[in-house]
This record gives C-alpha cells, structure tokens and sequence, in this order.
C-alpha cells in the first residue's frame, strides 16, 4: 500500500521518512516553497505538490495528514470525501462536532481513519496494559503523569491540546473507562489565552483518579508514568523506555514496607515505526486501527470539557 503525506514539516518529514523506508511513500504535499525544495532534493521521483487539493485528485489510495492541527478537520474531511483512507497526526479535530463528522464519514464512505496517538505504539504501553489487566498490580488506585520539557510553545494550541494528548489517549486505553468527571488549571505566561502548564484530574468509575501535568515551560525534560497499586507502584519512563516495579507500599497498620525494586520490562523508542506499520496493515486487510476515528473522539471529549473548564476559570478571573 502507498501513503502520500500532507504536511512536511516539523513532525511531518519524520513521518515521510518512515513510509520512505517502509518502500510505501507515494507522493507529498507542502505549502511551504523552502521545505518544498528541501523536499525535492531529499525525495527525487516523489510527486511534489504545493497544495493538498491536487494530490487528493490522484489515484493515490491514502494519506498522513501532519500540517498544524487548526487545518486537520478541514484536510481529512476533503480526502474522505475523494474516497481516501486518512491517518491524521493528533489532535484529531479542534472540537467534538468536527471529530463526530470525521467519524461518522469514514463509516459512511467505508475508510479508514486512524488518529497519529503515537504512545499507544510503544512496546512498554502495550506491556503495561497486559499487567494491569492480569491483575498484578492488584487493584489501581492513581495514575500520575507527567510531560514537561522547555519545550515547543503553540500560538493557538494550549499545552494540553499540543502536548498533553499523547497522555490523555494512553490514559484512556490502559484503563479502558470513561472518566466520570474532569478538573483542571492552567497558567498562561507567554500569551493570553494559551495555557503553558496544566494540571488535569480525571475520575473513574470504582474510584481510580489520574493526574496529568503538562508544561513546555519547564526547566528539565520528564517524560513518566506511574501507576499505584495495591501491591505496589510501576514506573514508566518514556525516555528511557522502561518499566520498573516498586514492592512498596503501606501497610493497613500505617507502617511502610518496601521489598525493593525491578526493572520488569525495557523496550524501545520507534513508535513510529511501528504506528505507521499499523496504518499500512489495515490498509491492506481492513481491519480497525487501534487509535481509530472513534478513538480519537474519545480522546477530544476529555480535551474539549478540559478547554470548557479553562475557558470558564478565565472568564472568573
């Protein structure tokens, strides 16, 4: 199957690089003349396009949307309709009538649509997932994460949208719930408007609360998760791709205990590889991708009350 890529940019060319070593890069679409003549020099044979609307009238049977996220809706919605199968880079929409829409074409015209939720594709996740549901954390209580970096600040997207994401859809796919309620701050420091930190709490069914804390505006890189459970703690770390359980814990007496510590599972850092893997078989065998439409729907419900909660606290202050 080959896979034109709308979108060459910062996340973009990373994207085009792996189809072109999967052998499954078919053309590419960017607005930009100066990355257009990177682009040139870096893809010869590869059909160049300035402009997403050409492209979507080839035979070329899907596409990798990666432009900024405000155009994601406006891009998928028009190559669904020209009959494409689309993976779209996260967010997957701005808002949950555009991601309903989304989901509910693809169904209609028989596409596949797949959200760019890259951590649901590295290996430790997906281990991760496998412990809990045997059981041997015993029963989850908290999960806390965290994303902070200086990072890359957004115009439009606050830290949540742009960054926070990938926690929201690993989150909702360990868990495998619906949360039951939501509760966030923001601080915005660089612009009006635009959050650069969040702390967001999630609450499920039998009790389990997460927390999640984003920021791009932060002096050191951390990048992890970790799990409390009734028979200790896992600690993913994202950048160092490992897995490591903490026999810990307190006892019902109040007094600690602490067995020690195990590296359980160390894996490594090509999701994308292995994203756009996925995406390429179910092309070729129809089947529903793991991070799907609906999946992604699922992911901006939390994102879009989160921002309705933002937007109310700015209104108070």
């Amino acid at each position: 199957m080959k896979v034109a890529v709308i979108g060459v940019g910062h996340w973009g060319k990373n994207i085009a690089r792996t189809l072109k070593e999967l052998d499954a890069l078919e053309g590419l679409a960017e607005s930009s003349p100066e990355i257009r003549r990177r682009l040139a020099g870096d893809y010869p044979g590869i059909p160049l396009y300035d402009d997403y609307r050409p492209l979507l009238a080839t035979e070329i049977p899907a596409v990798a949307i990666a432009t900024p996220g405000p155009l994601h809706y406006e891009i998928a919605r028009a190559a669904l309709l020209a009959g494409k199968d689309v993976f779209v880079e996260k967010p997957m929409t701005l808002s949950v009538a555009e991601a309903e829409e989304l989901v509910c074409l693809a169904e209609e015209k028989g596409r596949i649509l797949m959200v760019g939720h890259l951590l649901l594709y590295q290996p430790a996740v997906a281990w991760i997932k496998e412990y809990l549901a045997a059981g041997k954390l015993g029963e989850v209580h908290l999960i806390h994460q965290e994303r902070l970096a200086l990072g890359r600040a957004c115009a439009v997207e606050n830290v949540l949208w742009s960054l926070g994401v990938h926690d929201v859809a690993s989150l909702l796919y360990l868990t495998g719930r619906t949360p039951t309620g939501i509760s966030i701050t923001g601080a915005r420091v660089l612009q009006a408007g635009v959050e650069d930190e969040i702390h967001l709490e999630l609450y499920f069914p039998g009790g389990l609360r997460a927390h999640l804390h984003a920021s791009w505006l932060w002096p050191e890189t951390q990048r992890r998760m970790v799990i409390t459970g009734s028979r200790g703690f896992l600690v993913y770390n994202e950048r160092e791709q490992t897995v490591t359980l903490h026999r810990k814990g307190i006892n019902p007496d109040l007094t600690n205990r602490d067995e020690g510590t195990e590296i359980l599972f160390t894996g490594d850092a090509k999701p994308l590889t292995r994203e756009l893997e996925h995406f390429l078989d179910c092309l070729a065998t129809r089947k529903t991708p793991l991070s799907d439409g609906r999946n992604g729907l699922a992911v901006i419900k939390v994102l879009a009350e989160a921002g309705r909660l933002l937007a109310k606290e700015e209104a108070i202050q």
